[in-house]
């Protein structure tokens, strides 16, 4: 099953289509007026707007054969090891090192994170971080 969404002419409605093997079913969904989202904001200028989308640029990380599954879990921790052992070898300046660190920052939840920090500073983390 997937979904393709669609915005109605007026902004004031989302309409998502869901297509499976069996049926397509089609759902609509209303904003009230005052709170229908505007594209971009009232009080946002054409030019302003083309400003912040050409700043800001969102990405998520690529696909990693080693992680064809859904679950991501695996993925997020062996990018945090692999920035680390990269850390390790090349020294904190080696930008190929920042690939690793947006992929983890990407797929981990930041408890994650901080409890994986406090553990390689107790030196009670269960991986090895040794290039």
């Amino acid at each position: 099953m997937y979904f393709e969404g669609l915005w109605t002419s007026d902004s004031r409605a989302l309409r998502l289509e869901a297509t499976s093997a069996s049926r397509p079913s089609m759902v609509t969904i209303c904003f009230p007026t005052s709170t229908a989202p505007t594209h971009p904001p009232p009080n946002m200028s054409d030019s302003e707007a083309s400003d912040l989308s050409s700043k800001y640029v969102l990405r998520t990380v690529g696909f990693d054969a080693r992680f064809p599954n859904t679950n991501q879990t695996r993925n997020c921790f062996q990018n945090y090891c692999d920035y680390f052992k990269c850390v390790a070898a090349k020294g904190e300046d080696f930008t190929p090192c920042m690939q690793f660190k947006r992929a983890y920052h990407s797929l981990c939840p930041n408890e994650w994170i901080g409890k994986w920090d406090d553990q390689r500073e107790t030196g009670t983390f269960p991986a090895s971080l040794e290039p």
